[in-house]
């Protein structure tokens, strides 16, 4: 009913692709529900499968029809995302392919939990059942089937791992034409995901999928269960015997070598290139526990950097140093351009030299709006001390402009974060609001600040209370 309904739009797609020698490496052909037409839509993949760091490679706005492209330069085949607001579809990209694609609307009957992300079904036109997108489609439905027979109500750990062992050497005769790389890895961690979940040896799914073979960092699925296999394995390491002096390497030394060294002894891990992997991935679980001082994890984590010889360690390094620079208190607070009413680019930096009081709003958002109906108390107070910045998150400009003409009140700088701003990203807006409070040398001095209803007022009226003068005798 969907494809006889956008004809027109597959006829687009088709010719596409049959131009696809001469278009970029990936170009996405889309069609929007008319209840996202006006507003942006955004093509994301991760830097690495470590951190999950997003990257925007792409975005454009839905025209009136619905209809909207993107592009993304690629040498392997990979997920990536595409999201509308909050959003969220998936679909599977190889090189020198053209996609056309139809993205849903939002599901009147779901319940979504405001400023959170949704997950959407985004359909691919024009794929044969050998495409890689139906291939995937096709072997989620015969998983999900595989249980639809199950009479039980309980499987046991044992009667799941028969069933999922009969299931393999039934997609071993299904998918046996099939000669997609990609896909049969796809299968292959699938199933290492699987059993992962049950009661099946460690050991052996270390030896099956592991032991003795390349470390797929660019493969999603391999590195999801990569992720979920060697969860908590340093510090469940630096627990035993061999591995107590961990602790010592990190927090008394903080010392990388001296670390590399302890966790050697560890002889169950074979590849060094795990071992540093293992390593990056122990290390940013141990800057958030309360075991480990997060100053030398840091420094542990920034040698590991220097030194390591992978180029795919070295950038999730980077990524977990990325994580931990930015958006802390004291760490210099991110510049960024928005858009005034006028249309006009604004930078950030342009308003040194005073207090900042930056908040990111939605005028869909119920919750936003009365913070901001609270700033306006605030303003009045300490307009001489502090600059108040609002970002409006939407994305019409109508809607913007409307908001500003509804509330004359709110006389501050209102900012848009239209499609060329770069405000949401420098402060890692995943929700509808968000608040920080920056001091005149543009160091974040709150990393969130408190909102007004939190009392960020008591933390002002601290911060510029008259000194008092001493008046003890003889003391000046």
């Amino acid at each position: 009913m969907v494809l006889y309904k956008h004809m027109r739009f597959l006829t687009v797609f088709l010719f596409g692709l049959l131009m696809a020698g001469s278009a970029q490496n990936i170009t996405i052909k889309g069609k929007a529900h008319a209840s996202h037409i006006g507003k942006e839509v955004v093509l994301s993949d991760f830097s690495d499968y470590v951190t999950y760091t997003l990257i925007k490679e792409s975005s454009d706005t839905i025209d009136k029809d619905g209809y909207f492209e993107l592009r993304l330069q690629s040498k392997i085949t990979k997920p990536v995302l595409i999201s509308i607001q909050n959003l969220v579809g998936k679909i599977y990209v190889q090189p020198n392919f053209v996609y056309g694609i139809y993205f849903p609307e939002q599901d009147s009957l779901a319940n979504h939990q405001e400023g959170t992300e949704t997950t959407v079904d985004i359909s691919v036109y024009g794929k044969d059942s050998t495409e890689l997108n139906a291939l995937i489609i096709d072997f989620n439905t015969q998983y999900n089937n595989l249980f639809l027979n199950v009479k039980d109500g309980y499987l046991s750990p044992a009667k799941l791992n028969v069933l999922l062992d009969t299931f393999v050497v039934t997609c071993q005769k299904r998918y046996a034409h099939i000669k997609n790389p990609y896909f049969k890895n796809y299968v292959n961690y699938s199933f290492a995901n699987f059993f992962s979940s049950t009661s099946r040896s460690k050991l052996f799914l270390y030896k099956q999928f592991i032991d003795k073979k390349p470390i797929q960092y660019s493969n999603y699925e391999y590195m999801q269960f990569f992720n979920v296999h060697f969860k908590g394995y340093l510090k469940a390491y630096a627990s035993t015997k061999n591995g107590g002096n961990i602790y010592n390497s990190i927090n008394a030394f903080g010392d990388y070598k001296d670390l590399w060294t302890q966790f050697k002894s560890d002889k169950s891990i074979t590849n060094d290139t795990v071992r540093e992997l293992l390593i990056l991935k122990g290390l940013i679980d141990f800057y958030y526990s309360p075991d480990f001082d997060k100053k030398q994890v840091q420094s542990v984590i920034e040698q590991l950097y220097r030194e390591t010889k992978v180029q795919e360690n070295k950038t999730i390094a980077f990524n977990m140093l990325q994580t931990i620079y930015q958006l802390q208190p004291g760490a210099p607070a991110p510049d960024f351009t928005a858009n005034d009413k006028a249309g006009m680019k604004v930078n950030l930096f342009s308003y040194k030299g005073k207090h900042i009081y930056l908040n990111f709003f939605s005028s869909e958002s119920e919750t936003s709006q009365k913070e901001m109906q609270k700033i306006v108390d605030l303003k009045k107070k300490f307009n001489d001390k502090i600059t108040f910045i609002s970002v409006c998150l939407d994305d019409s400009v109508k809607s913007y402009k409307a908001y500003l003409k509804a509330n004359p009140k709110q006389d501050w700088i209102i900012l848009h974060q239209a499609q060329n701003s770069s405000a949401r990203q420098a402060y890692n807006i995943k929700t509808l609001s968000g608040f920080f409070f920056i001091n005149p040398q543009m160091q974040l001095a709150q990393s969130p600040a408190l909102m007004p209803s939190e009392g960020i007022e008591y933390k002002f009226n601290a911060l510029f209370r008259p000194k008092k003068k001493n008046t003890i005798t003889g003391i000046r």
